[in-house]
């Protein structure tokens, strides 16, 4: 009985590695799959990248032909952006009744303006 049940607990150690190296064989193909990927995304990355700084310079060319000065304008958007979160976020505190007022507002002048379109 001795070899017998070593012949099978051999047997079921070969099915077990077996089906390991299968797994493994997958996940192996898997990665491949992630790097062929990674190296896509980065080849476009780097294509709009370099698109990007085409665009930069022939809006920076545009801009000092009509005489207009980038980084100011860059200055100014994000002070605005700074004060669009300072608004939202006191817009937040203040309540969501402020909000719904305004939307009731719009409602109705988008309504009014369509009745009297109608009307005319």
């Amino acid at each position: 009985m001795g070899l017998g049940s070593t012949a099978k607990k051999i047997q079921t150690l070969a099915d077990r590695a077996e089906q390991l190296y299968v797994k493994l064989k997958e996940v192996h193909e898997r990665v491949l799959s992630v790097e062929n990927t990674v190296e896509d995304t980065q080849d476009r990355v780097k294509e709009l990248e370099a698109t990007l700084e085409h665009q930069r310079l022939v809006i920076e060319a545009l801009a000092a032909d009509r005489g207009i000065d980038v980084d100011e304008v860059v200055a100014e958007d994000a002070i605005v952006d700074a004060d669009g979160v300072e608004d939202a976020v006191a817009a937040g505190d203040s309540g969501s009744n402020a909000s719904d007022g305004a939307a009731s507002d719009t409602g109705a002048s988008a309504s009014d303006g369509a009745t009297g379109d109608t009307d005319a």
